[in-house]
């Protein structure tokens, strides 16, 4: 038996503009009372599970950092180190950053945003500097130590990934191999990318794949850090069924 490494991964729960089904990928927002909700949930199942971390893993924007927050908390292990990154941020929607679903489709039309959202490798147009959320976004501090080229203006799925798995490569698997147990909390697409990679999924699959929010992903893996069983959910029964109904529903099978 291969000696097996855990991996914890946690989608932030519902932010405002989920909640307003806006764009929202760089943009900071806030999480909503139901995201609140959603992390506490996630706190409670990692604390039945009597799972300990040694190291935790987040972008730097609130809403994924806020559900690290309330999961440390509710498991008492504020005391961790937290390593924040932008390599782990939200996809950049580009110049659709605010804009609601439904105003995009009158917009760009409903084919055009269909293809955004249902491609690997199609960006959405690029945010200019005339963008209401441009100053915001791409002059914040926080992005100040970035080289020349790394501020994205927008990203595909691709192009997300490939800005999250260095970090991963680099700092993250170093660490689980080493024998740390490590918890990441993070978005949808750049969650993605690490998945995708541990199950060596296809552009197409992981494309299908919707992570659930707010309810831990564990992992088990082996000495390569490839997965000896499922993911798995964690939480109450009914959660976890409803998760792995939604995960099932997107055509994992498709590799």
């Amino acid at each position: 038996m291969a000696s097996k490494h855990r991996l914890v991964i946690v989608r932030h729960g519902e932010s405002s503009w989920n909640q307003e089904n806006r764009f929202c990928g760089w943009f900071d927002a806030d999480l909503s009372e139901k995201g609140m909700e959603e992390a506490k949930r996630g706190a409670q199942a990692i604390k039945d599970a009597g799972l300990k971390f040694d190291i935790c893993y987040t972008s730097v924007l609130k809403r994924a950092i806020k559900t690290l927050w309330t999961i440390m908390e509710g498991t008492d292990q504020m005391w961790l180190p937290v390593v924040r990154t932008w390599r782990l941020n939200e996809r950049h929607y580009g110049g659709l950053t605010g804009l609601n679903k439904a105003e995009t489709a009158e917009k760009h039309g409903e084919e055009q945003v269909k293809i955004w959202r249902r491609s690997f490798d199609i960006p959405p147009p690029p945010m200019d500097g005339e963008h209401p959320y441009h100053k915001i976004i791409s002059e914040s501090r926080r992005y100040k130590g970035l080289n020349p080229g790394e501020l994205p203006t927008c990203e595909s799925l691709k192009d997300t990934i490939a800005r999250a798995l260095p970090f991963w490569n680099d700092v993250i698997a170093p660490q689980i191999k080493a024998g740390k147990n490590v918890i990441i909390a993070a978005h949808g697409n750049s969650l993605r990318g690490i998945v995708k990679h541990l199950e060596g999924m296809s552009d197409a699959a992981i494309m299908e794949l919707n992570l659930p929010t707010g309810i831990p992903i564990v992992y088990e893996l082996d000495d390569n850090l490839k997965p000896v069983k499922p993911m798995s959910f964690l939480g109450d029964e009914e959660t976890v069924k409803k998760a792995m109904e939604a995960v099932a529903a997107q055509g994992k099978a498709k590799k």
